[in-house]
């Protein structure tokens, strides 16, 4: 099996770098999905999300699910990239990227993965509001738990 590749870090990430790495030298891939995800203003109301984990359990943690993947799916590769600190709209927060031989498969996976990300991944997200007012901290929306319940059974997974 192949071993994910998983940073949580403070700094940018170039996708296109990213992807490069991964699929170097590879001829067996056939489809690389790749999910970035941004920082949104909210309307114009949120000055920064600040992003907060603790160190070695987050890598932990999103590691063992990258295998439950790497499990499930025959994937060629999987890469994770999670960022902390301030993080202001329109800046990049999270990369998945999913090397398979098809395509259903890495979107599968890559959905996987994001939805676990957005739901259960050991990090707390706090804003910080444009007014200066008091920000709250982010839990999970109930359509983000929904879309993550849906992989406790296989036969949600069109790859299956």
């Amino acid at each position: 099996m192949v071993a994910p590749t998983v940073r949580v870090q403070v700094e940018d990430f170039d996708v296109a770098a990213e992807e490069a790495l991964l699929t170097r030298g590879r001829r067996d891939i056939g489809a690389v999905v790749a999910f970035t995800g941004l920082c949104r203003d909210e309307d114009g109301a949120l000055a920064a999300l600040e992003l907060e984990h603790y160190p070695g359990m987050a890598e932990e943690e999103i590691a063992r699910v990258a295998g439950t993947a790497l499990a499930r799916w025959p994937l060629a590769g999987l890469t994770i990239i999670h960022r902390y600190g301030k993080i202001s709209p329109g800046d990049r927060i999270v990369l998945t990227l999913v090397a398979a031989r098809h395509r259903a498969e890495a979107f599968s996976a890559a959905e996987f993965m994001m939805d676990y990300l957005k739901t259960r991944a050991p990090f707390w997200k706090k804003t910080h509001r444009v007014d200066g007012a008091q920000g709250d901290w982010i839990e999970a929306k109930a359509e983000d738990e929904a879309a993550a319940a849906r992989w406790a059974t296989k036969s949600s997974d069109p790859a299956q």
